[in-house]
């Protein structure tokens, strides 16, 4: 016997859309990720749902409902914390604009104080401060080890959802059950990595859709 696995990410939210740190702050699906929503349940349709799991933000919550809108078969939803969104710490509400642009300024007034980049005026200046900017950026975004202040790195929210993983594989063959996951998007990579075997280097490169699933198979 097969058991399967359905994880999908949460639909488009107005954070998401704005381009902002959400974390652990709740923003509820745009108009557009309403939409999303409702294509993964047309894409989830013809497949057995006996038990689902979800987080308690919103985001999660509400693109669940729509993804069981075919599935009168599914009895029980269950939360679990373990497979949140990845904590961005301080920068949770903050754009990530406005972080580029500040880390940028102080990046280079660090290394004006020690008259490093005194030639850069104007242009120069500016662009000097957007690259400084993203490079920070995307450290936070993209690095598995470290984390942005006050937050997780992906390595510590691996950690929590190995935990789930090992978990939700011991309930779903004792209980013979397949299962719908609404998850987040860092929490995805691991689970992915799990699943697909990925390197780290791999996972960090993933982007995962608002509107598709992946499907696992658990063997009883």
């Amino acid at each position: 016997m097969k058991l399967k696995i359905y994880l999908f990410r949460h639909a488009q939210t107005y954070f998401n859309k704005r381009h902002m740190f959400t974390g652990w702050k709740d923003s509820k699906l745009t108009p557009f990720g309403k939409k999303q929503a409702k294509l993964l349940a047309k894409k989830l349709k013809t497949k057995q749902i006996d038990v689902a799991y979800q987080t308690h933000l919103s985001r999660s919550k509400d693109t669940l409902k729509e993804a069981l809108r075919y599935h009168p078969e599914c009895k029980k939803i269950i939360m679990d914390d373990r497979m949140i969104e990845r904590s961005y710490g301080k920068l949770q509400g903050k754009s990530h604009d406005s972080f580029i642009e500040e880390e940028g300024e102080d990046s280079y007034k660090t290394l004006l104080h020690w008259h490093k980049i005194d030639h850069l005026h104007g242009k120069e200046r500016k662009k000097f401060v957007k690259e400084i900017g993203e490079a920070e950026f995307n450290i936070i975004h993209r690095s598995y080890k470290i984390p942005p202040p006050g937050g997780e790195s992906i390595k510590m929210v691996e950690k929590r959802v190995l935990s789930f993983i090992n978990d939700l594989i011991k309930y779903m063959r004792k209980h013979k059950v397949n299962v719908a996951i609404s998850a987040h998007g860092n929490s995805m990579r691991p689970f992915r990595r799990y699943f697909e075997k990925l390197s780290i280097t791999e996972m960090m490169k993933l982007e995962n859709p608002w509107d598709d699933y992946f499907e696992y198979t658990i063997d009883l």
